[in-house]
C-alpha cells in the first residue's frame, strides 16, 4: 500500500521536552479531543477513533558486528473511513 507523508518533524529534544509532547498526546486521547501536530509552516490535526491500533516497537539498525542506532517507536493507526483499529498481538505493559 503507498504512503503519504503528511506531516513529519524530527530534532534532538531532551527527554523532558519530548514527556511533555507525550504528555500533550495522551491528554488529548484520554479526553477525546483531535491531535495537532505544527512545525515551522507544517500542521495536521487528526483525530482518532475511540480505539485505535497502537503499536510499540524497539528497533536496531546498523551492522550486527558494530554500534548501531536504536529507537522507540510508537504509532496510532485506524481505517480513514473512522473504523477502529484490528485488534493486536495481546496486553502490552511498559515499566
Amino acid at each position: 500500500m503507498p504512503e503519504e507523508v503528511l506531516f513529519e518533524s524530527e530534532s534532538s529534544q531532551s527527554r523532558e521536552a519530548i514527556a511533555s509532547y507525550l504528555r500533550t498526546v495522551a491528554e488529548n486521547l484520554e479526553s477525546g479531543n483531535a491531535i495537532s501536530l505544527k512545525a515551522g509552516t507544517e500542521s495536521v490535526t487528526l483525530d482518532p477513533p475511540a480505539r485505535p491500533t497502537f503499536e510499540v516497537k524497539a528497533e536496531r539498525e546498523g551492522p550486527t558486528d558494530s554500534p548501531g542506532e536504536l529507537s522507540i517507536e510508537f504509532e496510532l493507526e485506524w481505517d480513514e473511513n473512522g473504523g477502529d483499529g484490528d485488534g493486536g498481538s495481546g496486553q502490552l505493559e511498559i515499566e
